[in-house]
């Protein structure tokens, strides 16, 4: 097969991911006890104050391959309101972006008492984000006009916007990412939107027999890009064991794009979607967590060996309110 046509059908598939890479990529993190990270309607919503610390690197084997690091943290504040905040750097190659959102949730209880879970959450988070391209690097001899053989920065502003409901053992979230049509000035309009609007829906379930030390969490998640229409799914499912120090866990996860990419094999025409397979392995020590994810890249055409590791650190902190009566990993 020609390598230019790999490559070819690679970006392709990996823009299903990395949409122009506005904004923080949606990846697997969220599954590391992190649904902060996708929805800021969950700042504050768990009964523990926490901290999150994760790092992505793909394609060990390759200079300057995708890498990203977040750290976010979110807590209650009073009663009704929570508050977060989220330092992230993504790096892909020539381009690269570093950013902070700070967040705002409100939370409303209809439990009659402090037991039973029943809370509908709002949340908005309003994001800074500075986008680099550096030039310094292309090949000189390679002529182009708008090619300046610089660094290119640009800083723009955007707001996302989420509604989450927890109910006992069920959680539902609704968030919509770049509410404001913004352009990075890295790009000609003419190749780059302004309109990056993407909206994400998730919910999960957890269950467990009465008595029982193991709980069981199927979960999906979907996304759809507004301008291009691209979508993508995620279909999960996680166990937790519940330990004297606190509780062992690990899942699966598959991940497909809606959408393919055509390429030619030999003499037949052939059609790849994005496919993802991970594995996340975790453990919550008091108040520590720790989390490994290894996401493998499905079909015929990949990078390399397609393998994606990522590490997730945690803290709870500032004590916490008391548990709810409920199979609800994400709140308790």
């Amino acid at each position: 097969m020609d390598i230019k046509k790999v490559y070819l059908v690679l970006f392709v598939l990996l823009s299903h991911i990395t949409y122009s890479q506005d904004g923080i990529p949606v990846y697997s993190d969220y599954l590391s006890d992190n649904l902060y990270l996708l929805h800021p309607s969950m700042a504050g919503a768990a009964t523990s104050n926490q901290i999150r610390l994760t790092a992505r690197k793909q394609w060990f084997d390759q200079n300057e391959a995708p890498n990203m690091q977040t750290l976010n943290f979110n807590a209650r504040v009073g009663e009704r309101s929570g508050l977060g905040a989220i330092f992230f750097n993504d790096q892909n190659g020539y381009h690269s972006q570093t950013g902070a959102y700070l967040t705002y949730a409100h939370h409303i209880m209809f439990s009659r008492t402090e037991v039973d879970l029943n809370q509908l959450s709002f949340g908005l988070s309003f994001g800074l984000i500075q986008s680099r391209l550096d030039e310094t690097q292309f090949d000189p001899l390679d002529f182009d006009p708008i090619i300046a053989g610089i660094i290119q920065s640009s800083s723009y502003f955007n707001v996302d916007a989420g509604v989450s409901y927890n109910f006992l053992n069920f959680s539902g979230h609704f968030t919509v990412k770049n509410i404001i049509f913004q352009s990075r000035e890295l790009n000609s309009a003419d190749y780059e939107s302004s309109n990056q609007r993407k909206f994400i829906i998730s919910g999960a379930y957890a269950f467990a027999n009465y008595g029982s030390s193991w709980t069981y969490e199927p979960s999906l998640m979907y996304q759809i890009q507004e301008r291009t229409k691209e979508q993508l799914i995620d279909v999960n499912g996680k166990v937790y064991r519940a330990m004297d120090f606190g509780k062992l866990w690990g899942g699966l996860s598959y991940r497909r794009s809606f959408d393919g990419a055509e390429y030619l094999n030999g003499i037949e025409v052939e059609n790849q979607k994005l496919q993802y397979l991970t594995a996340i392995l975790g453990v919550s020590f008091n108040k520590f967590l720790f989390s490994y994810t290894y996401s493998s890249q499905m079909g015929n055409v990949k990078f390399s060996n397609g393998s994606f590791h990522q590490i997730t650190l945690g803290f709870d902190f500032l004590g916490g309110r008391e548990p709810y009566d409920c199979n609800c990993p994400a709140i308790n």
